[in-house]
């Protein structure tokens, strides 16, 4: 079978979706290293908008192409032009299915078998990303494109019944694949790794973590006012660990990201909160790593991918109690509810104070992660790309 792949993320490896995009891609290739050459049975085309930067080798039986639409800025128009032309590609490439690795506006004749992963449905829920007229009319085409889908693959459960539900999906069109981290994740890390990263970034082991973006979606504004809460605390005065805090720091004038900068100054908590601002992905691990714990009070998530990080690296987590988050943290988490300051601060506080805690959440962390892999996850896929 000759198979397309919407490979577009390949370029932004530092995304949630460039990181699917990338291990999905590289599973698919360990796959196929593994069948004799005589053997293979399908050809995959990568579609790409930049040749693709990757750490493995593709096997003789992945074609990669790069191209571009007339529209050259990188805005929603590009995106849907591309995705229009991504369609042409396949179509001279006689592929016989295509995966798209998110959800997308591409909308497939009937001779190609159409797949779709769908992460979230973000716009839904959150009105501010589709303020403009051209960001309603794009999700407008993104929701006619997963409509018009084949079938399509949710990255959660928790997706699944919100396709069904806002959507108005059949149960028996969606498949659920549950995803997994990078595989640095699976890394150990030395001593001497552990202490290049803690001086680089001023930091010293032990501090409350929280990372995964700034966006408003993310809640970053109730933890601050949680943890300026909990320094006022008398029972642990002294005691409260320095909040970190990465993730690009965006200026005043987007709507859909949070001022940390000016929360924090308006809180007078300076002293005890450090930006980092953007931090790179090899640097990640370790600072789950030398976290006393991780706090994560999203309002709303399509997997997750930051809890699943700090279990990997077997940190305790305190997360949102909504959306797919407690199917990726299981028992391994402390949940709260993420519009609740008071409730938060209550386990912020518990897992500063409850070292027995801490450590039993740390034993529950490795049994959770082996539910997800990207092998479990491709074979999950392919399964779905294969069907007739």
């Amino acid at each position: 079978m000759r198979i397309g792949i919407n490979a577009s993320f390949l370029r932004k490896p530092g995304t949630g979706i460039g990181q699917v995009t990338l291990n999905v891609i590289r599973e698919l290739a360990r796959m196929a290293k593994q069948t004799s050459i005589n053997d293979i049975r399908h050809e995959f085309f990568l579609y790409c908008e930049e040749v693709p930067e990757i750490d493995f080798l593709l096997p003789e039986n992945f074609h990669i192409r790069v191209f571009l639409p007339f529209w050259k800025r990188d805005d929603l128009i590009r995106k849907m032009l591309w995705e229009r032309r991504v369609v042409n590609q396949a179509l001279q490439d006689d592929c016989e299915a295509f995966l798209s690795v998110y959800q997308s506006t591409s909308a497939f004749p009937h001779s190609i078998q159409h797949s779709m992963i769908v992460h979230d449905i973000i716009p839904r829920f959150f009105p501010l990303y589709r303020q403009t007229l051209r960001q309603k009319f794009f999700w407008h085409r993104v929701e006619q494109g997963i409509r018009k889908a084949d079938h399509i693959i949710a990255v959660s459960e928790s997706t699944k019944n919100d396709m069904m539900r806002e959507l108005r999906l059949e149960a028996k069109k969606i498949t659920v694949a549950l995803i997994d981290t990078d595989p640095r994740f699976l890394m150990p890390i030395s001593s001497e790794k552990s202490a290049e990263v803690l001086k680089k970034y001023d930091l010293q082991a032990g501090y409350i973590y929280h990372g995964g973006g700034l966006e408003i979606r993310k809640n970053t504004e109730t933890l601050l006012r949680a943890y300026k809460i909990l320094l006022n605390d008398a029972e642990l005065k002294g005691r409260i660990p320095v909040l970190v805090i990465s993730g690009k720091i965006f200026d005043a004038g987007n709507i859909l990201a949070t001022d940390v900068r000016k929360i924090i100054s308006e809180l007078h908590i300076e002293k005890s909160v450090r930006l980092l601002g953007f931090v790179p992905a090899s640097d990640i691990p370790v600072l789950y790593k030398e976290a006393l714990f991780f706090v994560y009070p999203s309002l709303y998530e399509g997997f997750g991918l930051p809890v699943l990080e700090a279990l990997r690296m077997r940190l305790p987590v305190l997360c949102s109690a909504n959306s797919s988050l407690p199917e990726v943290g299981g028992h391994a988490a402390l949940y709260t509810n993420p519009r609740d300051t008071d409730a938060m601060v209550h386990q912020m506080k518990r897992l500063i104070t409850d070292t027995s805690l801490r450590e039993t959440m740390i034993a529950q962390s490795d049994a959770q992660a082996l539910l997800f892999s990207w092998g479990k996850a491709t074979n999950r896929i392919m399964s779905v790309l294969l069907r007739k």
